[in-house]
């Protein structure tokens, strides 16, 4: 059974950096692209970063500057480095995977982690 585990996330002071990890575990899968959401309580859920199994990044333009997507394709594995953290960045933030099911007929899936809580205070 596939599955998207997050952690890093936390309470931290405005302008303080926080780092998120993401990781695929299970089998019989390929990771294709990856990325971060974040949902602030009554909002929409908004999409932070976005990677390529290539390592091609976007960004939304409010994190522009401040976070880097990364990953490590060899431990199906992405991060999220955030700085100069604010408080408009506090929201639950999620991981996010399009995979392809290696089964007799491969098919791709779409896989969202738990959610990780990221309070920023001023």
């Amino acid at each position: 059974q596939v599955q998207l585990v997050e952690s890093g996330g936390g309470l931290v002071q405005a302008g303080g950096s926080l780092r998120l990890s993401c990781a695929a575990s299970g089998s019989g899968f390929r990771v294709n692209a990856m990325g971060w959401y974040r949902q602030a309580p009554g909002k929409s859920r908004e999409v932070v970063a976005a990677i390529t199994s290539g390592g091609s990044t976007n960004y939304a333009a409010s994190v522009m500057g401040r976070f880097t997507i990364s990953r490590d394709n060899a431990k199906n594995t992405v991060y999220l480095q955030m700085n100069s953290l604010k408080p408009g960045d506090t929201a639950v933030y999620y991981c996010n995977a399009n995979m392809t099911i290696l089964s007799v007929r491969p098919y791709q899936s779409t896989y969202w982690g738990q959610g990780t809580q990221v309070t920023v205070s001023s």
